[in-house]
């Protein structure tokens, strides 16, 4: 047997070894928002990562919730990152996701030849995960389907994975195996998920952060040129501000934000200005937010009214 777990472990190794990059974990949640901040450009309250490393310590899954735009995926995989010291898989869910997607599948010309063992055994971001005491970011789980959901609570609560095919239970060597799941209630193309599900799960809020929040990210996440005025930035979160309120199929979040300004300034370098004008940010505004045609009037609306210009 443990010539059999070297093979699959093997296997794992040589597939998913090298996007594997490995840094000292970070646990305490202090210097975790510290580390985000600086290496990772992430502003996040000190009372959100200490829930989630309590919920880690405790070994349940935490669940972000909340509206697109808001980090909670990219936040997820950094706060899983510094608490395994190696990097997440992400699993972006969809209906049709099943366990020989995440887990694990046999090669089909392989099995005929060898049998339906370890040498024709394909193995899945899941079971790596577990194997390489890293962390998982499921993403969208709404998305998937109640049986998908209950396979993860299996896994989980048990910290192990059963391959009956094999024969075999894998099971967690460490603490680094956590889960984070993401949710956007309001998505049309979801399922709703179980109690027995919730139950098991923390769950943290997400929602657009405050307007000074904005602005420190957009000031940490442009370039330095052409100058882009703090007064401009104001106009501009207004703006998102307002939309975000509006019936949009897409509201900005956060990451268009930032999109918006570094458009503004990419525009504004290939005029050859050393400052971003007012008709920089104006043209840079519909490709950036607007993202259905069906938004494309609303989106003007606001752009008008805010920056006190009209639009031929």
């Amino acid at each position: 047997m443990g010539i059999e777990k070297d093979l699959i472990a093997k296997k794992i190794e040589e597939i998913y070894g090298d996007v594997i990059r490995k840094r000292k974990p970070v646990r305490e949640p202090g210097i975790a928002v510290k580390t985000l901040e600086k290496e990772y450009k992430l502003i996040v309250d000190e009372r959100l990562v200490t829930i989630v490393f309590a919920a880690f310590m405790n070994g349940r899954p935490v669940l972000f919730e909340g509206p697109p735009g808001t980090g909670k995926t990219e936040i997820g995989e950094a706060l899983l990152e510094l608490w395994a010291g190696r990097n997440p898989f992400v699993l972006p869910c969809s209906e049709n996701y099943d366990e020989y997607k995440v887990i694990g599948d046999f090669h089909p010309l392989m099995a005929m030849k060898e049998g339906f063992n370890e040498k024709s055994f394909i193995p899945r971001p899941l079971l790596a995960a577990l194997i390489l005491d890293t962390g998982v970011l499921v993403d969208e789980i709404r998305r998937s389907s109640e049986e998908f959901q209950n396979m993860l609570l299996d896994i989980i609560d048990k910290r192990r994975i059963i391959v009956p095919e094999l024969k075999r239970v894998f099971r967690a060597r460490g603490v680094g195996f956590q889960i984070i799941l993401t949710s956007n209630p309001e998505d049309i193309a979801q399922n709703e998920l179980s109690d027995a599900f919730l139950r098991r799960t923390t769950r943290i809020k997400f929602d657009y952060p405050t307007k000074d929040v904005e602005m420190k990210i957009i000031r940490m996440r442009s370039n330095t040129s052409p100058h882009l005025s703090s007064n401009t930035i104001d106009l501009m979160l207004e703006a998102i501000e307002k939309l975000r309120k509006l019936g949009l199929s897409h509201k900005p979040g956060t990451a268009e934000a930032v999109a918006w300004s570094n458009m503004s300034q990419s525009i504004a370098k290939l005029r050859g200005s050393t400052v971003v004008l007012i008709e920089d940010v104006v043209e840079a505004a519909m490709s950036i937010l607007a993202k259905r045609s069906e938004d494309e009037e609303i989106i003007m609306d606001v752009i008008k009214e805010v920056f006190g210009i009209e639009i031929s």
